[in-house]
């Protein structure tokens, strides 16, 4: 039986707030809590995991590091639901272009998330589940990226366990003729540990690398340049 705190993280029950903010690079969430919230206070450094909990607008909400993967996301993103009470988890994270249209920058809603992973074992499942998004947070996202006249793109995204594809290997040609619009490494698994909890999850994503052509953000950029995504993101707490 696992309980709070953990090897994982570091915070006491009551320190997380039910709403979580997570971008990959704990840097970013050191970024967002600085920049954003007000009166952030840490409540985790294991394993260089940043994690803070202030307030935007009068609201609580935290913010923490995933790590990269599905593994990663997937240890944290249980932790949160199932041991801290957490009720939504908002990723905030980087994205490499398939669709012809997407520029660097842009902001893409993840309402689906298709997977290469085995992650979906656990579940000695006899089918192909579809992890989705929920809709309440998607809703309230579209409305608030037209509310900052943020243009947005809501699809299928692609979470991947493998960044250097095998020459040759990619499914990333056959899956952009079905529309998926970006790849990433996390979603899916965040998708299906909220399913499994009964909570709530969200991926909201910046597109950092044009994979048809190599043009990618810095990663200062990366870093710090994904505001409107955060934006938007903060609006969900």
């Amino acid at each position: 039986m696992f309980t709070a705190p953990t090897s994982h993280n570091s915070a006491k029950p009551g320190e997380i707030a039910k709403t979580v903010l997570m971008p990959g690079d704990p840097l970013r969430a050191k970024f967002i809590a600085e920049t954003f919230l007000e009166n952030p206070v840490q409540f985790n450094s294991v394993r260089g995991m940043l994690g803070y909990t202030g307030t935007y607008k009068g609201r609580p909400i935290s913010v923490m590091g995933s790590g990269m993967g599905m593994p990663s996301i997937g240890i944290y993103s249980h932790e949160l639901y199932n041991l801290y009470g957490v009720e939504s988890i908002i990723r905030v994270g980087s994205a490499g272009a398939m669709h012809p249209d997407l520029k660097l920058f842009d902001v893409v809603i993840g309402m689906g998330a298709s997977f290469e992973s085995n992650f979906d074992k656990q579940y000695k499942l006899n089918a192909n589940f579809a992890p989705i998004c929920s809709f309440e947070l998607l809703e309230k996202a579209v409305a608030a990226a037209r509310e900052k006249d943020v243009p947005v793109r809501v699809g299928n995204i692609l979470s991947s366990d493998v960044f250097y594809v095998e020459e040759g290997n990619s499914n990333l040609p056959a899956l952009t003729k079905l529309g998926v619009l970006c790849v990433e490494m996390e979603a899916a698994a965040l998708y299906m540990n909220a399913a499994r909890a009964g909570k709530k999850a969200l991926c909201i994503l910046t597109i950092s690398d044009l994979i048809a052509t190599g043009e990618a953000a810095t990663a200062h950029e990366r870093q710090t340049a994904f505001t409107k995504m955060m934006e938007i993101a903060l609006e969900l707490a």
